[in-house]
């Protein structure tokens, strides 16, 4: 398969990208740092509850460089990408381009704004440590927000 080299670094294999490009692609929304459930038949489920490291007004880790060291279990998609990518939203960047898809209107790279588009978790998200019922009580359901 042949790819143009003028295209947008996006729109060429993931497994192809730099790490700098890696990076780029994330939207910055902050859903893949939410608590998540897991029933019995695989389905995942969203909740309020984010990690404790999120920085949720700037939907960022605290800590990225070291977030595997503070938090064994954060995704790591560069990594282990095929394992997690049931665990990411389907808004998700990566989700998306690994799908064949475009990346939303409101990606930063296409000049959009994932927190003046409502797909950031900025007015959705509590500290997980400021949680006082339990997790079933969080589940959340995004909107159909890909456009």
């Amino acid at each position: 398969m042949e790819h143009d080299i003028d295209q947008p670094f996006w729109r060429k294999p993931l497994r192809t990208l730099t790490d700098r490009q890696w990076e780029a692609v994330c939207d910055g929304c902050g859903r893949c740092c939410l608590n998540k459930l897991i029933n019995d038949e695989g389905e995942v489920f969203f909740t309020r509850a984010a990690c404790h490291w999120l920085d949720i007004e700037q939907c960022r880790c605290r800590d990225y460089a070291n977030r595997k060291i503070n938090k064994p279990d954060c995704l790591q998609l560069r990594k282990d990408f095929l394992q997690v990518l049931p665990l990411l939203p389907p808004s998700c960047s990566y989700r998306l381009l690994w799908q064949g898809l475009e990346l939303p209107v409101w990606h930063p790279l296409l000049g959009g704004d994932v927190h003046a588009a409502g797909v950031s978790v900025r007015d959705l998200a509590v500290d997980e440590r400021l949680c006082d019922a339990p997790l079933e009580s969080q589940i959340i359901d995004f909107v159909d927000d890909i456009e």
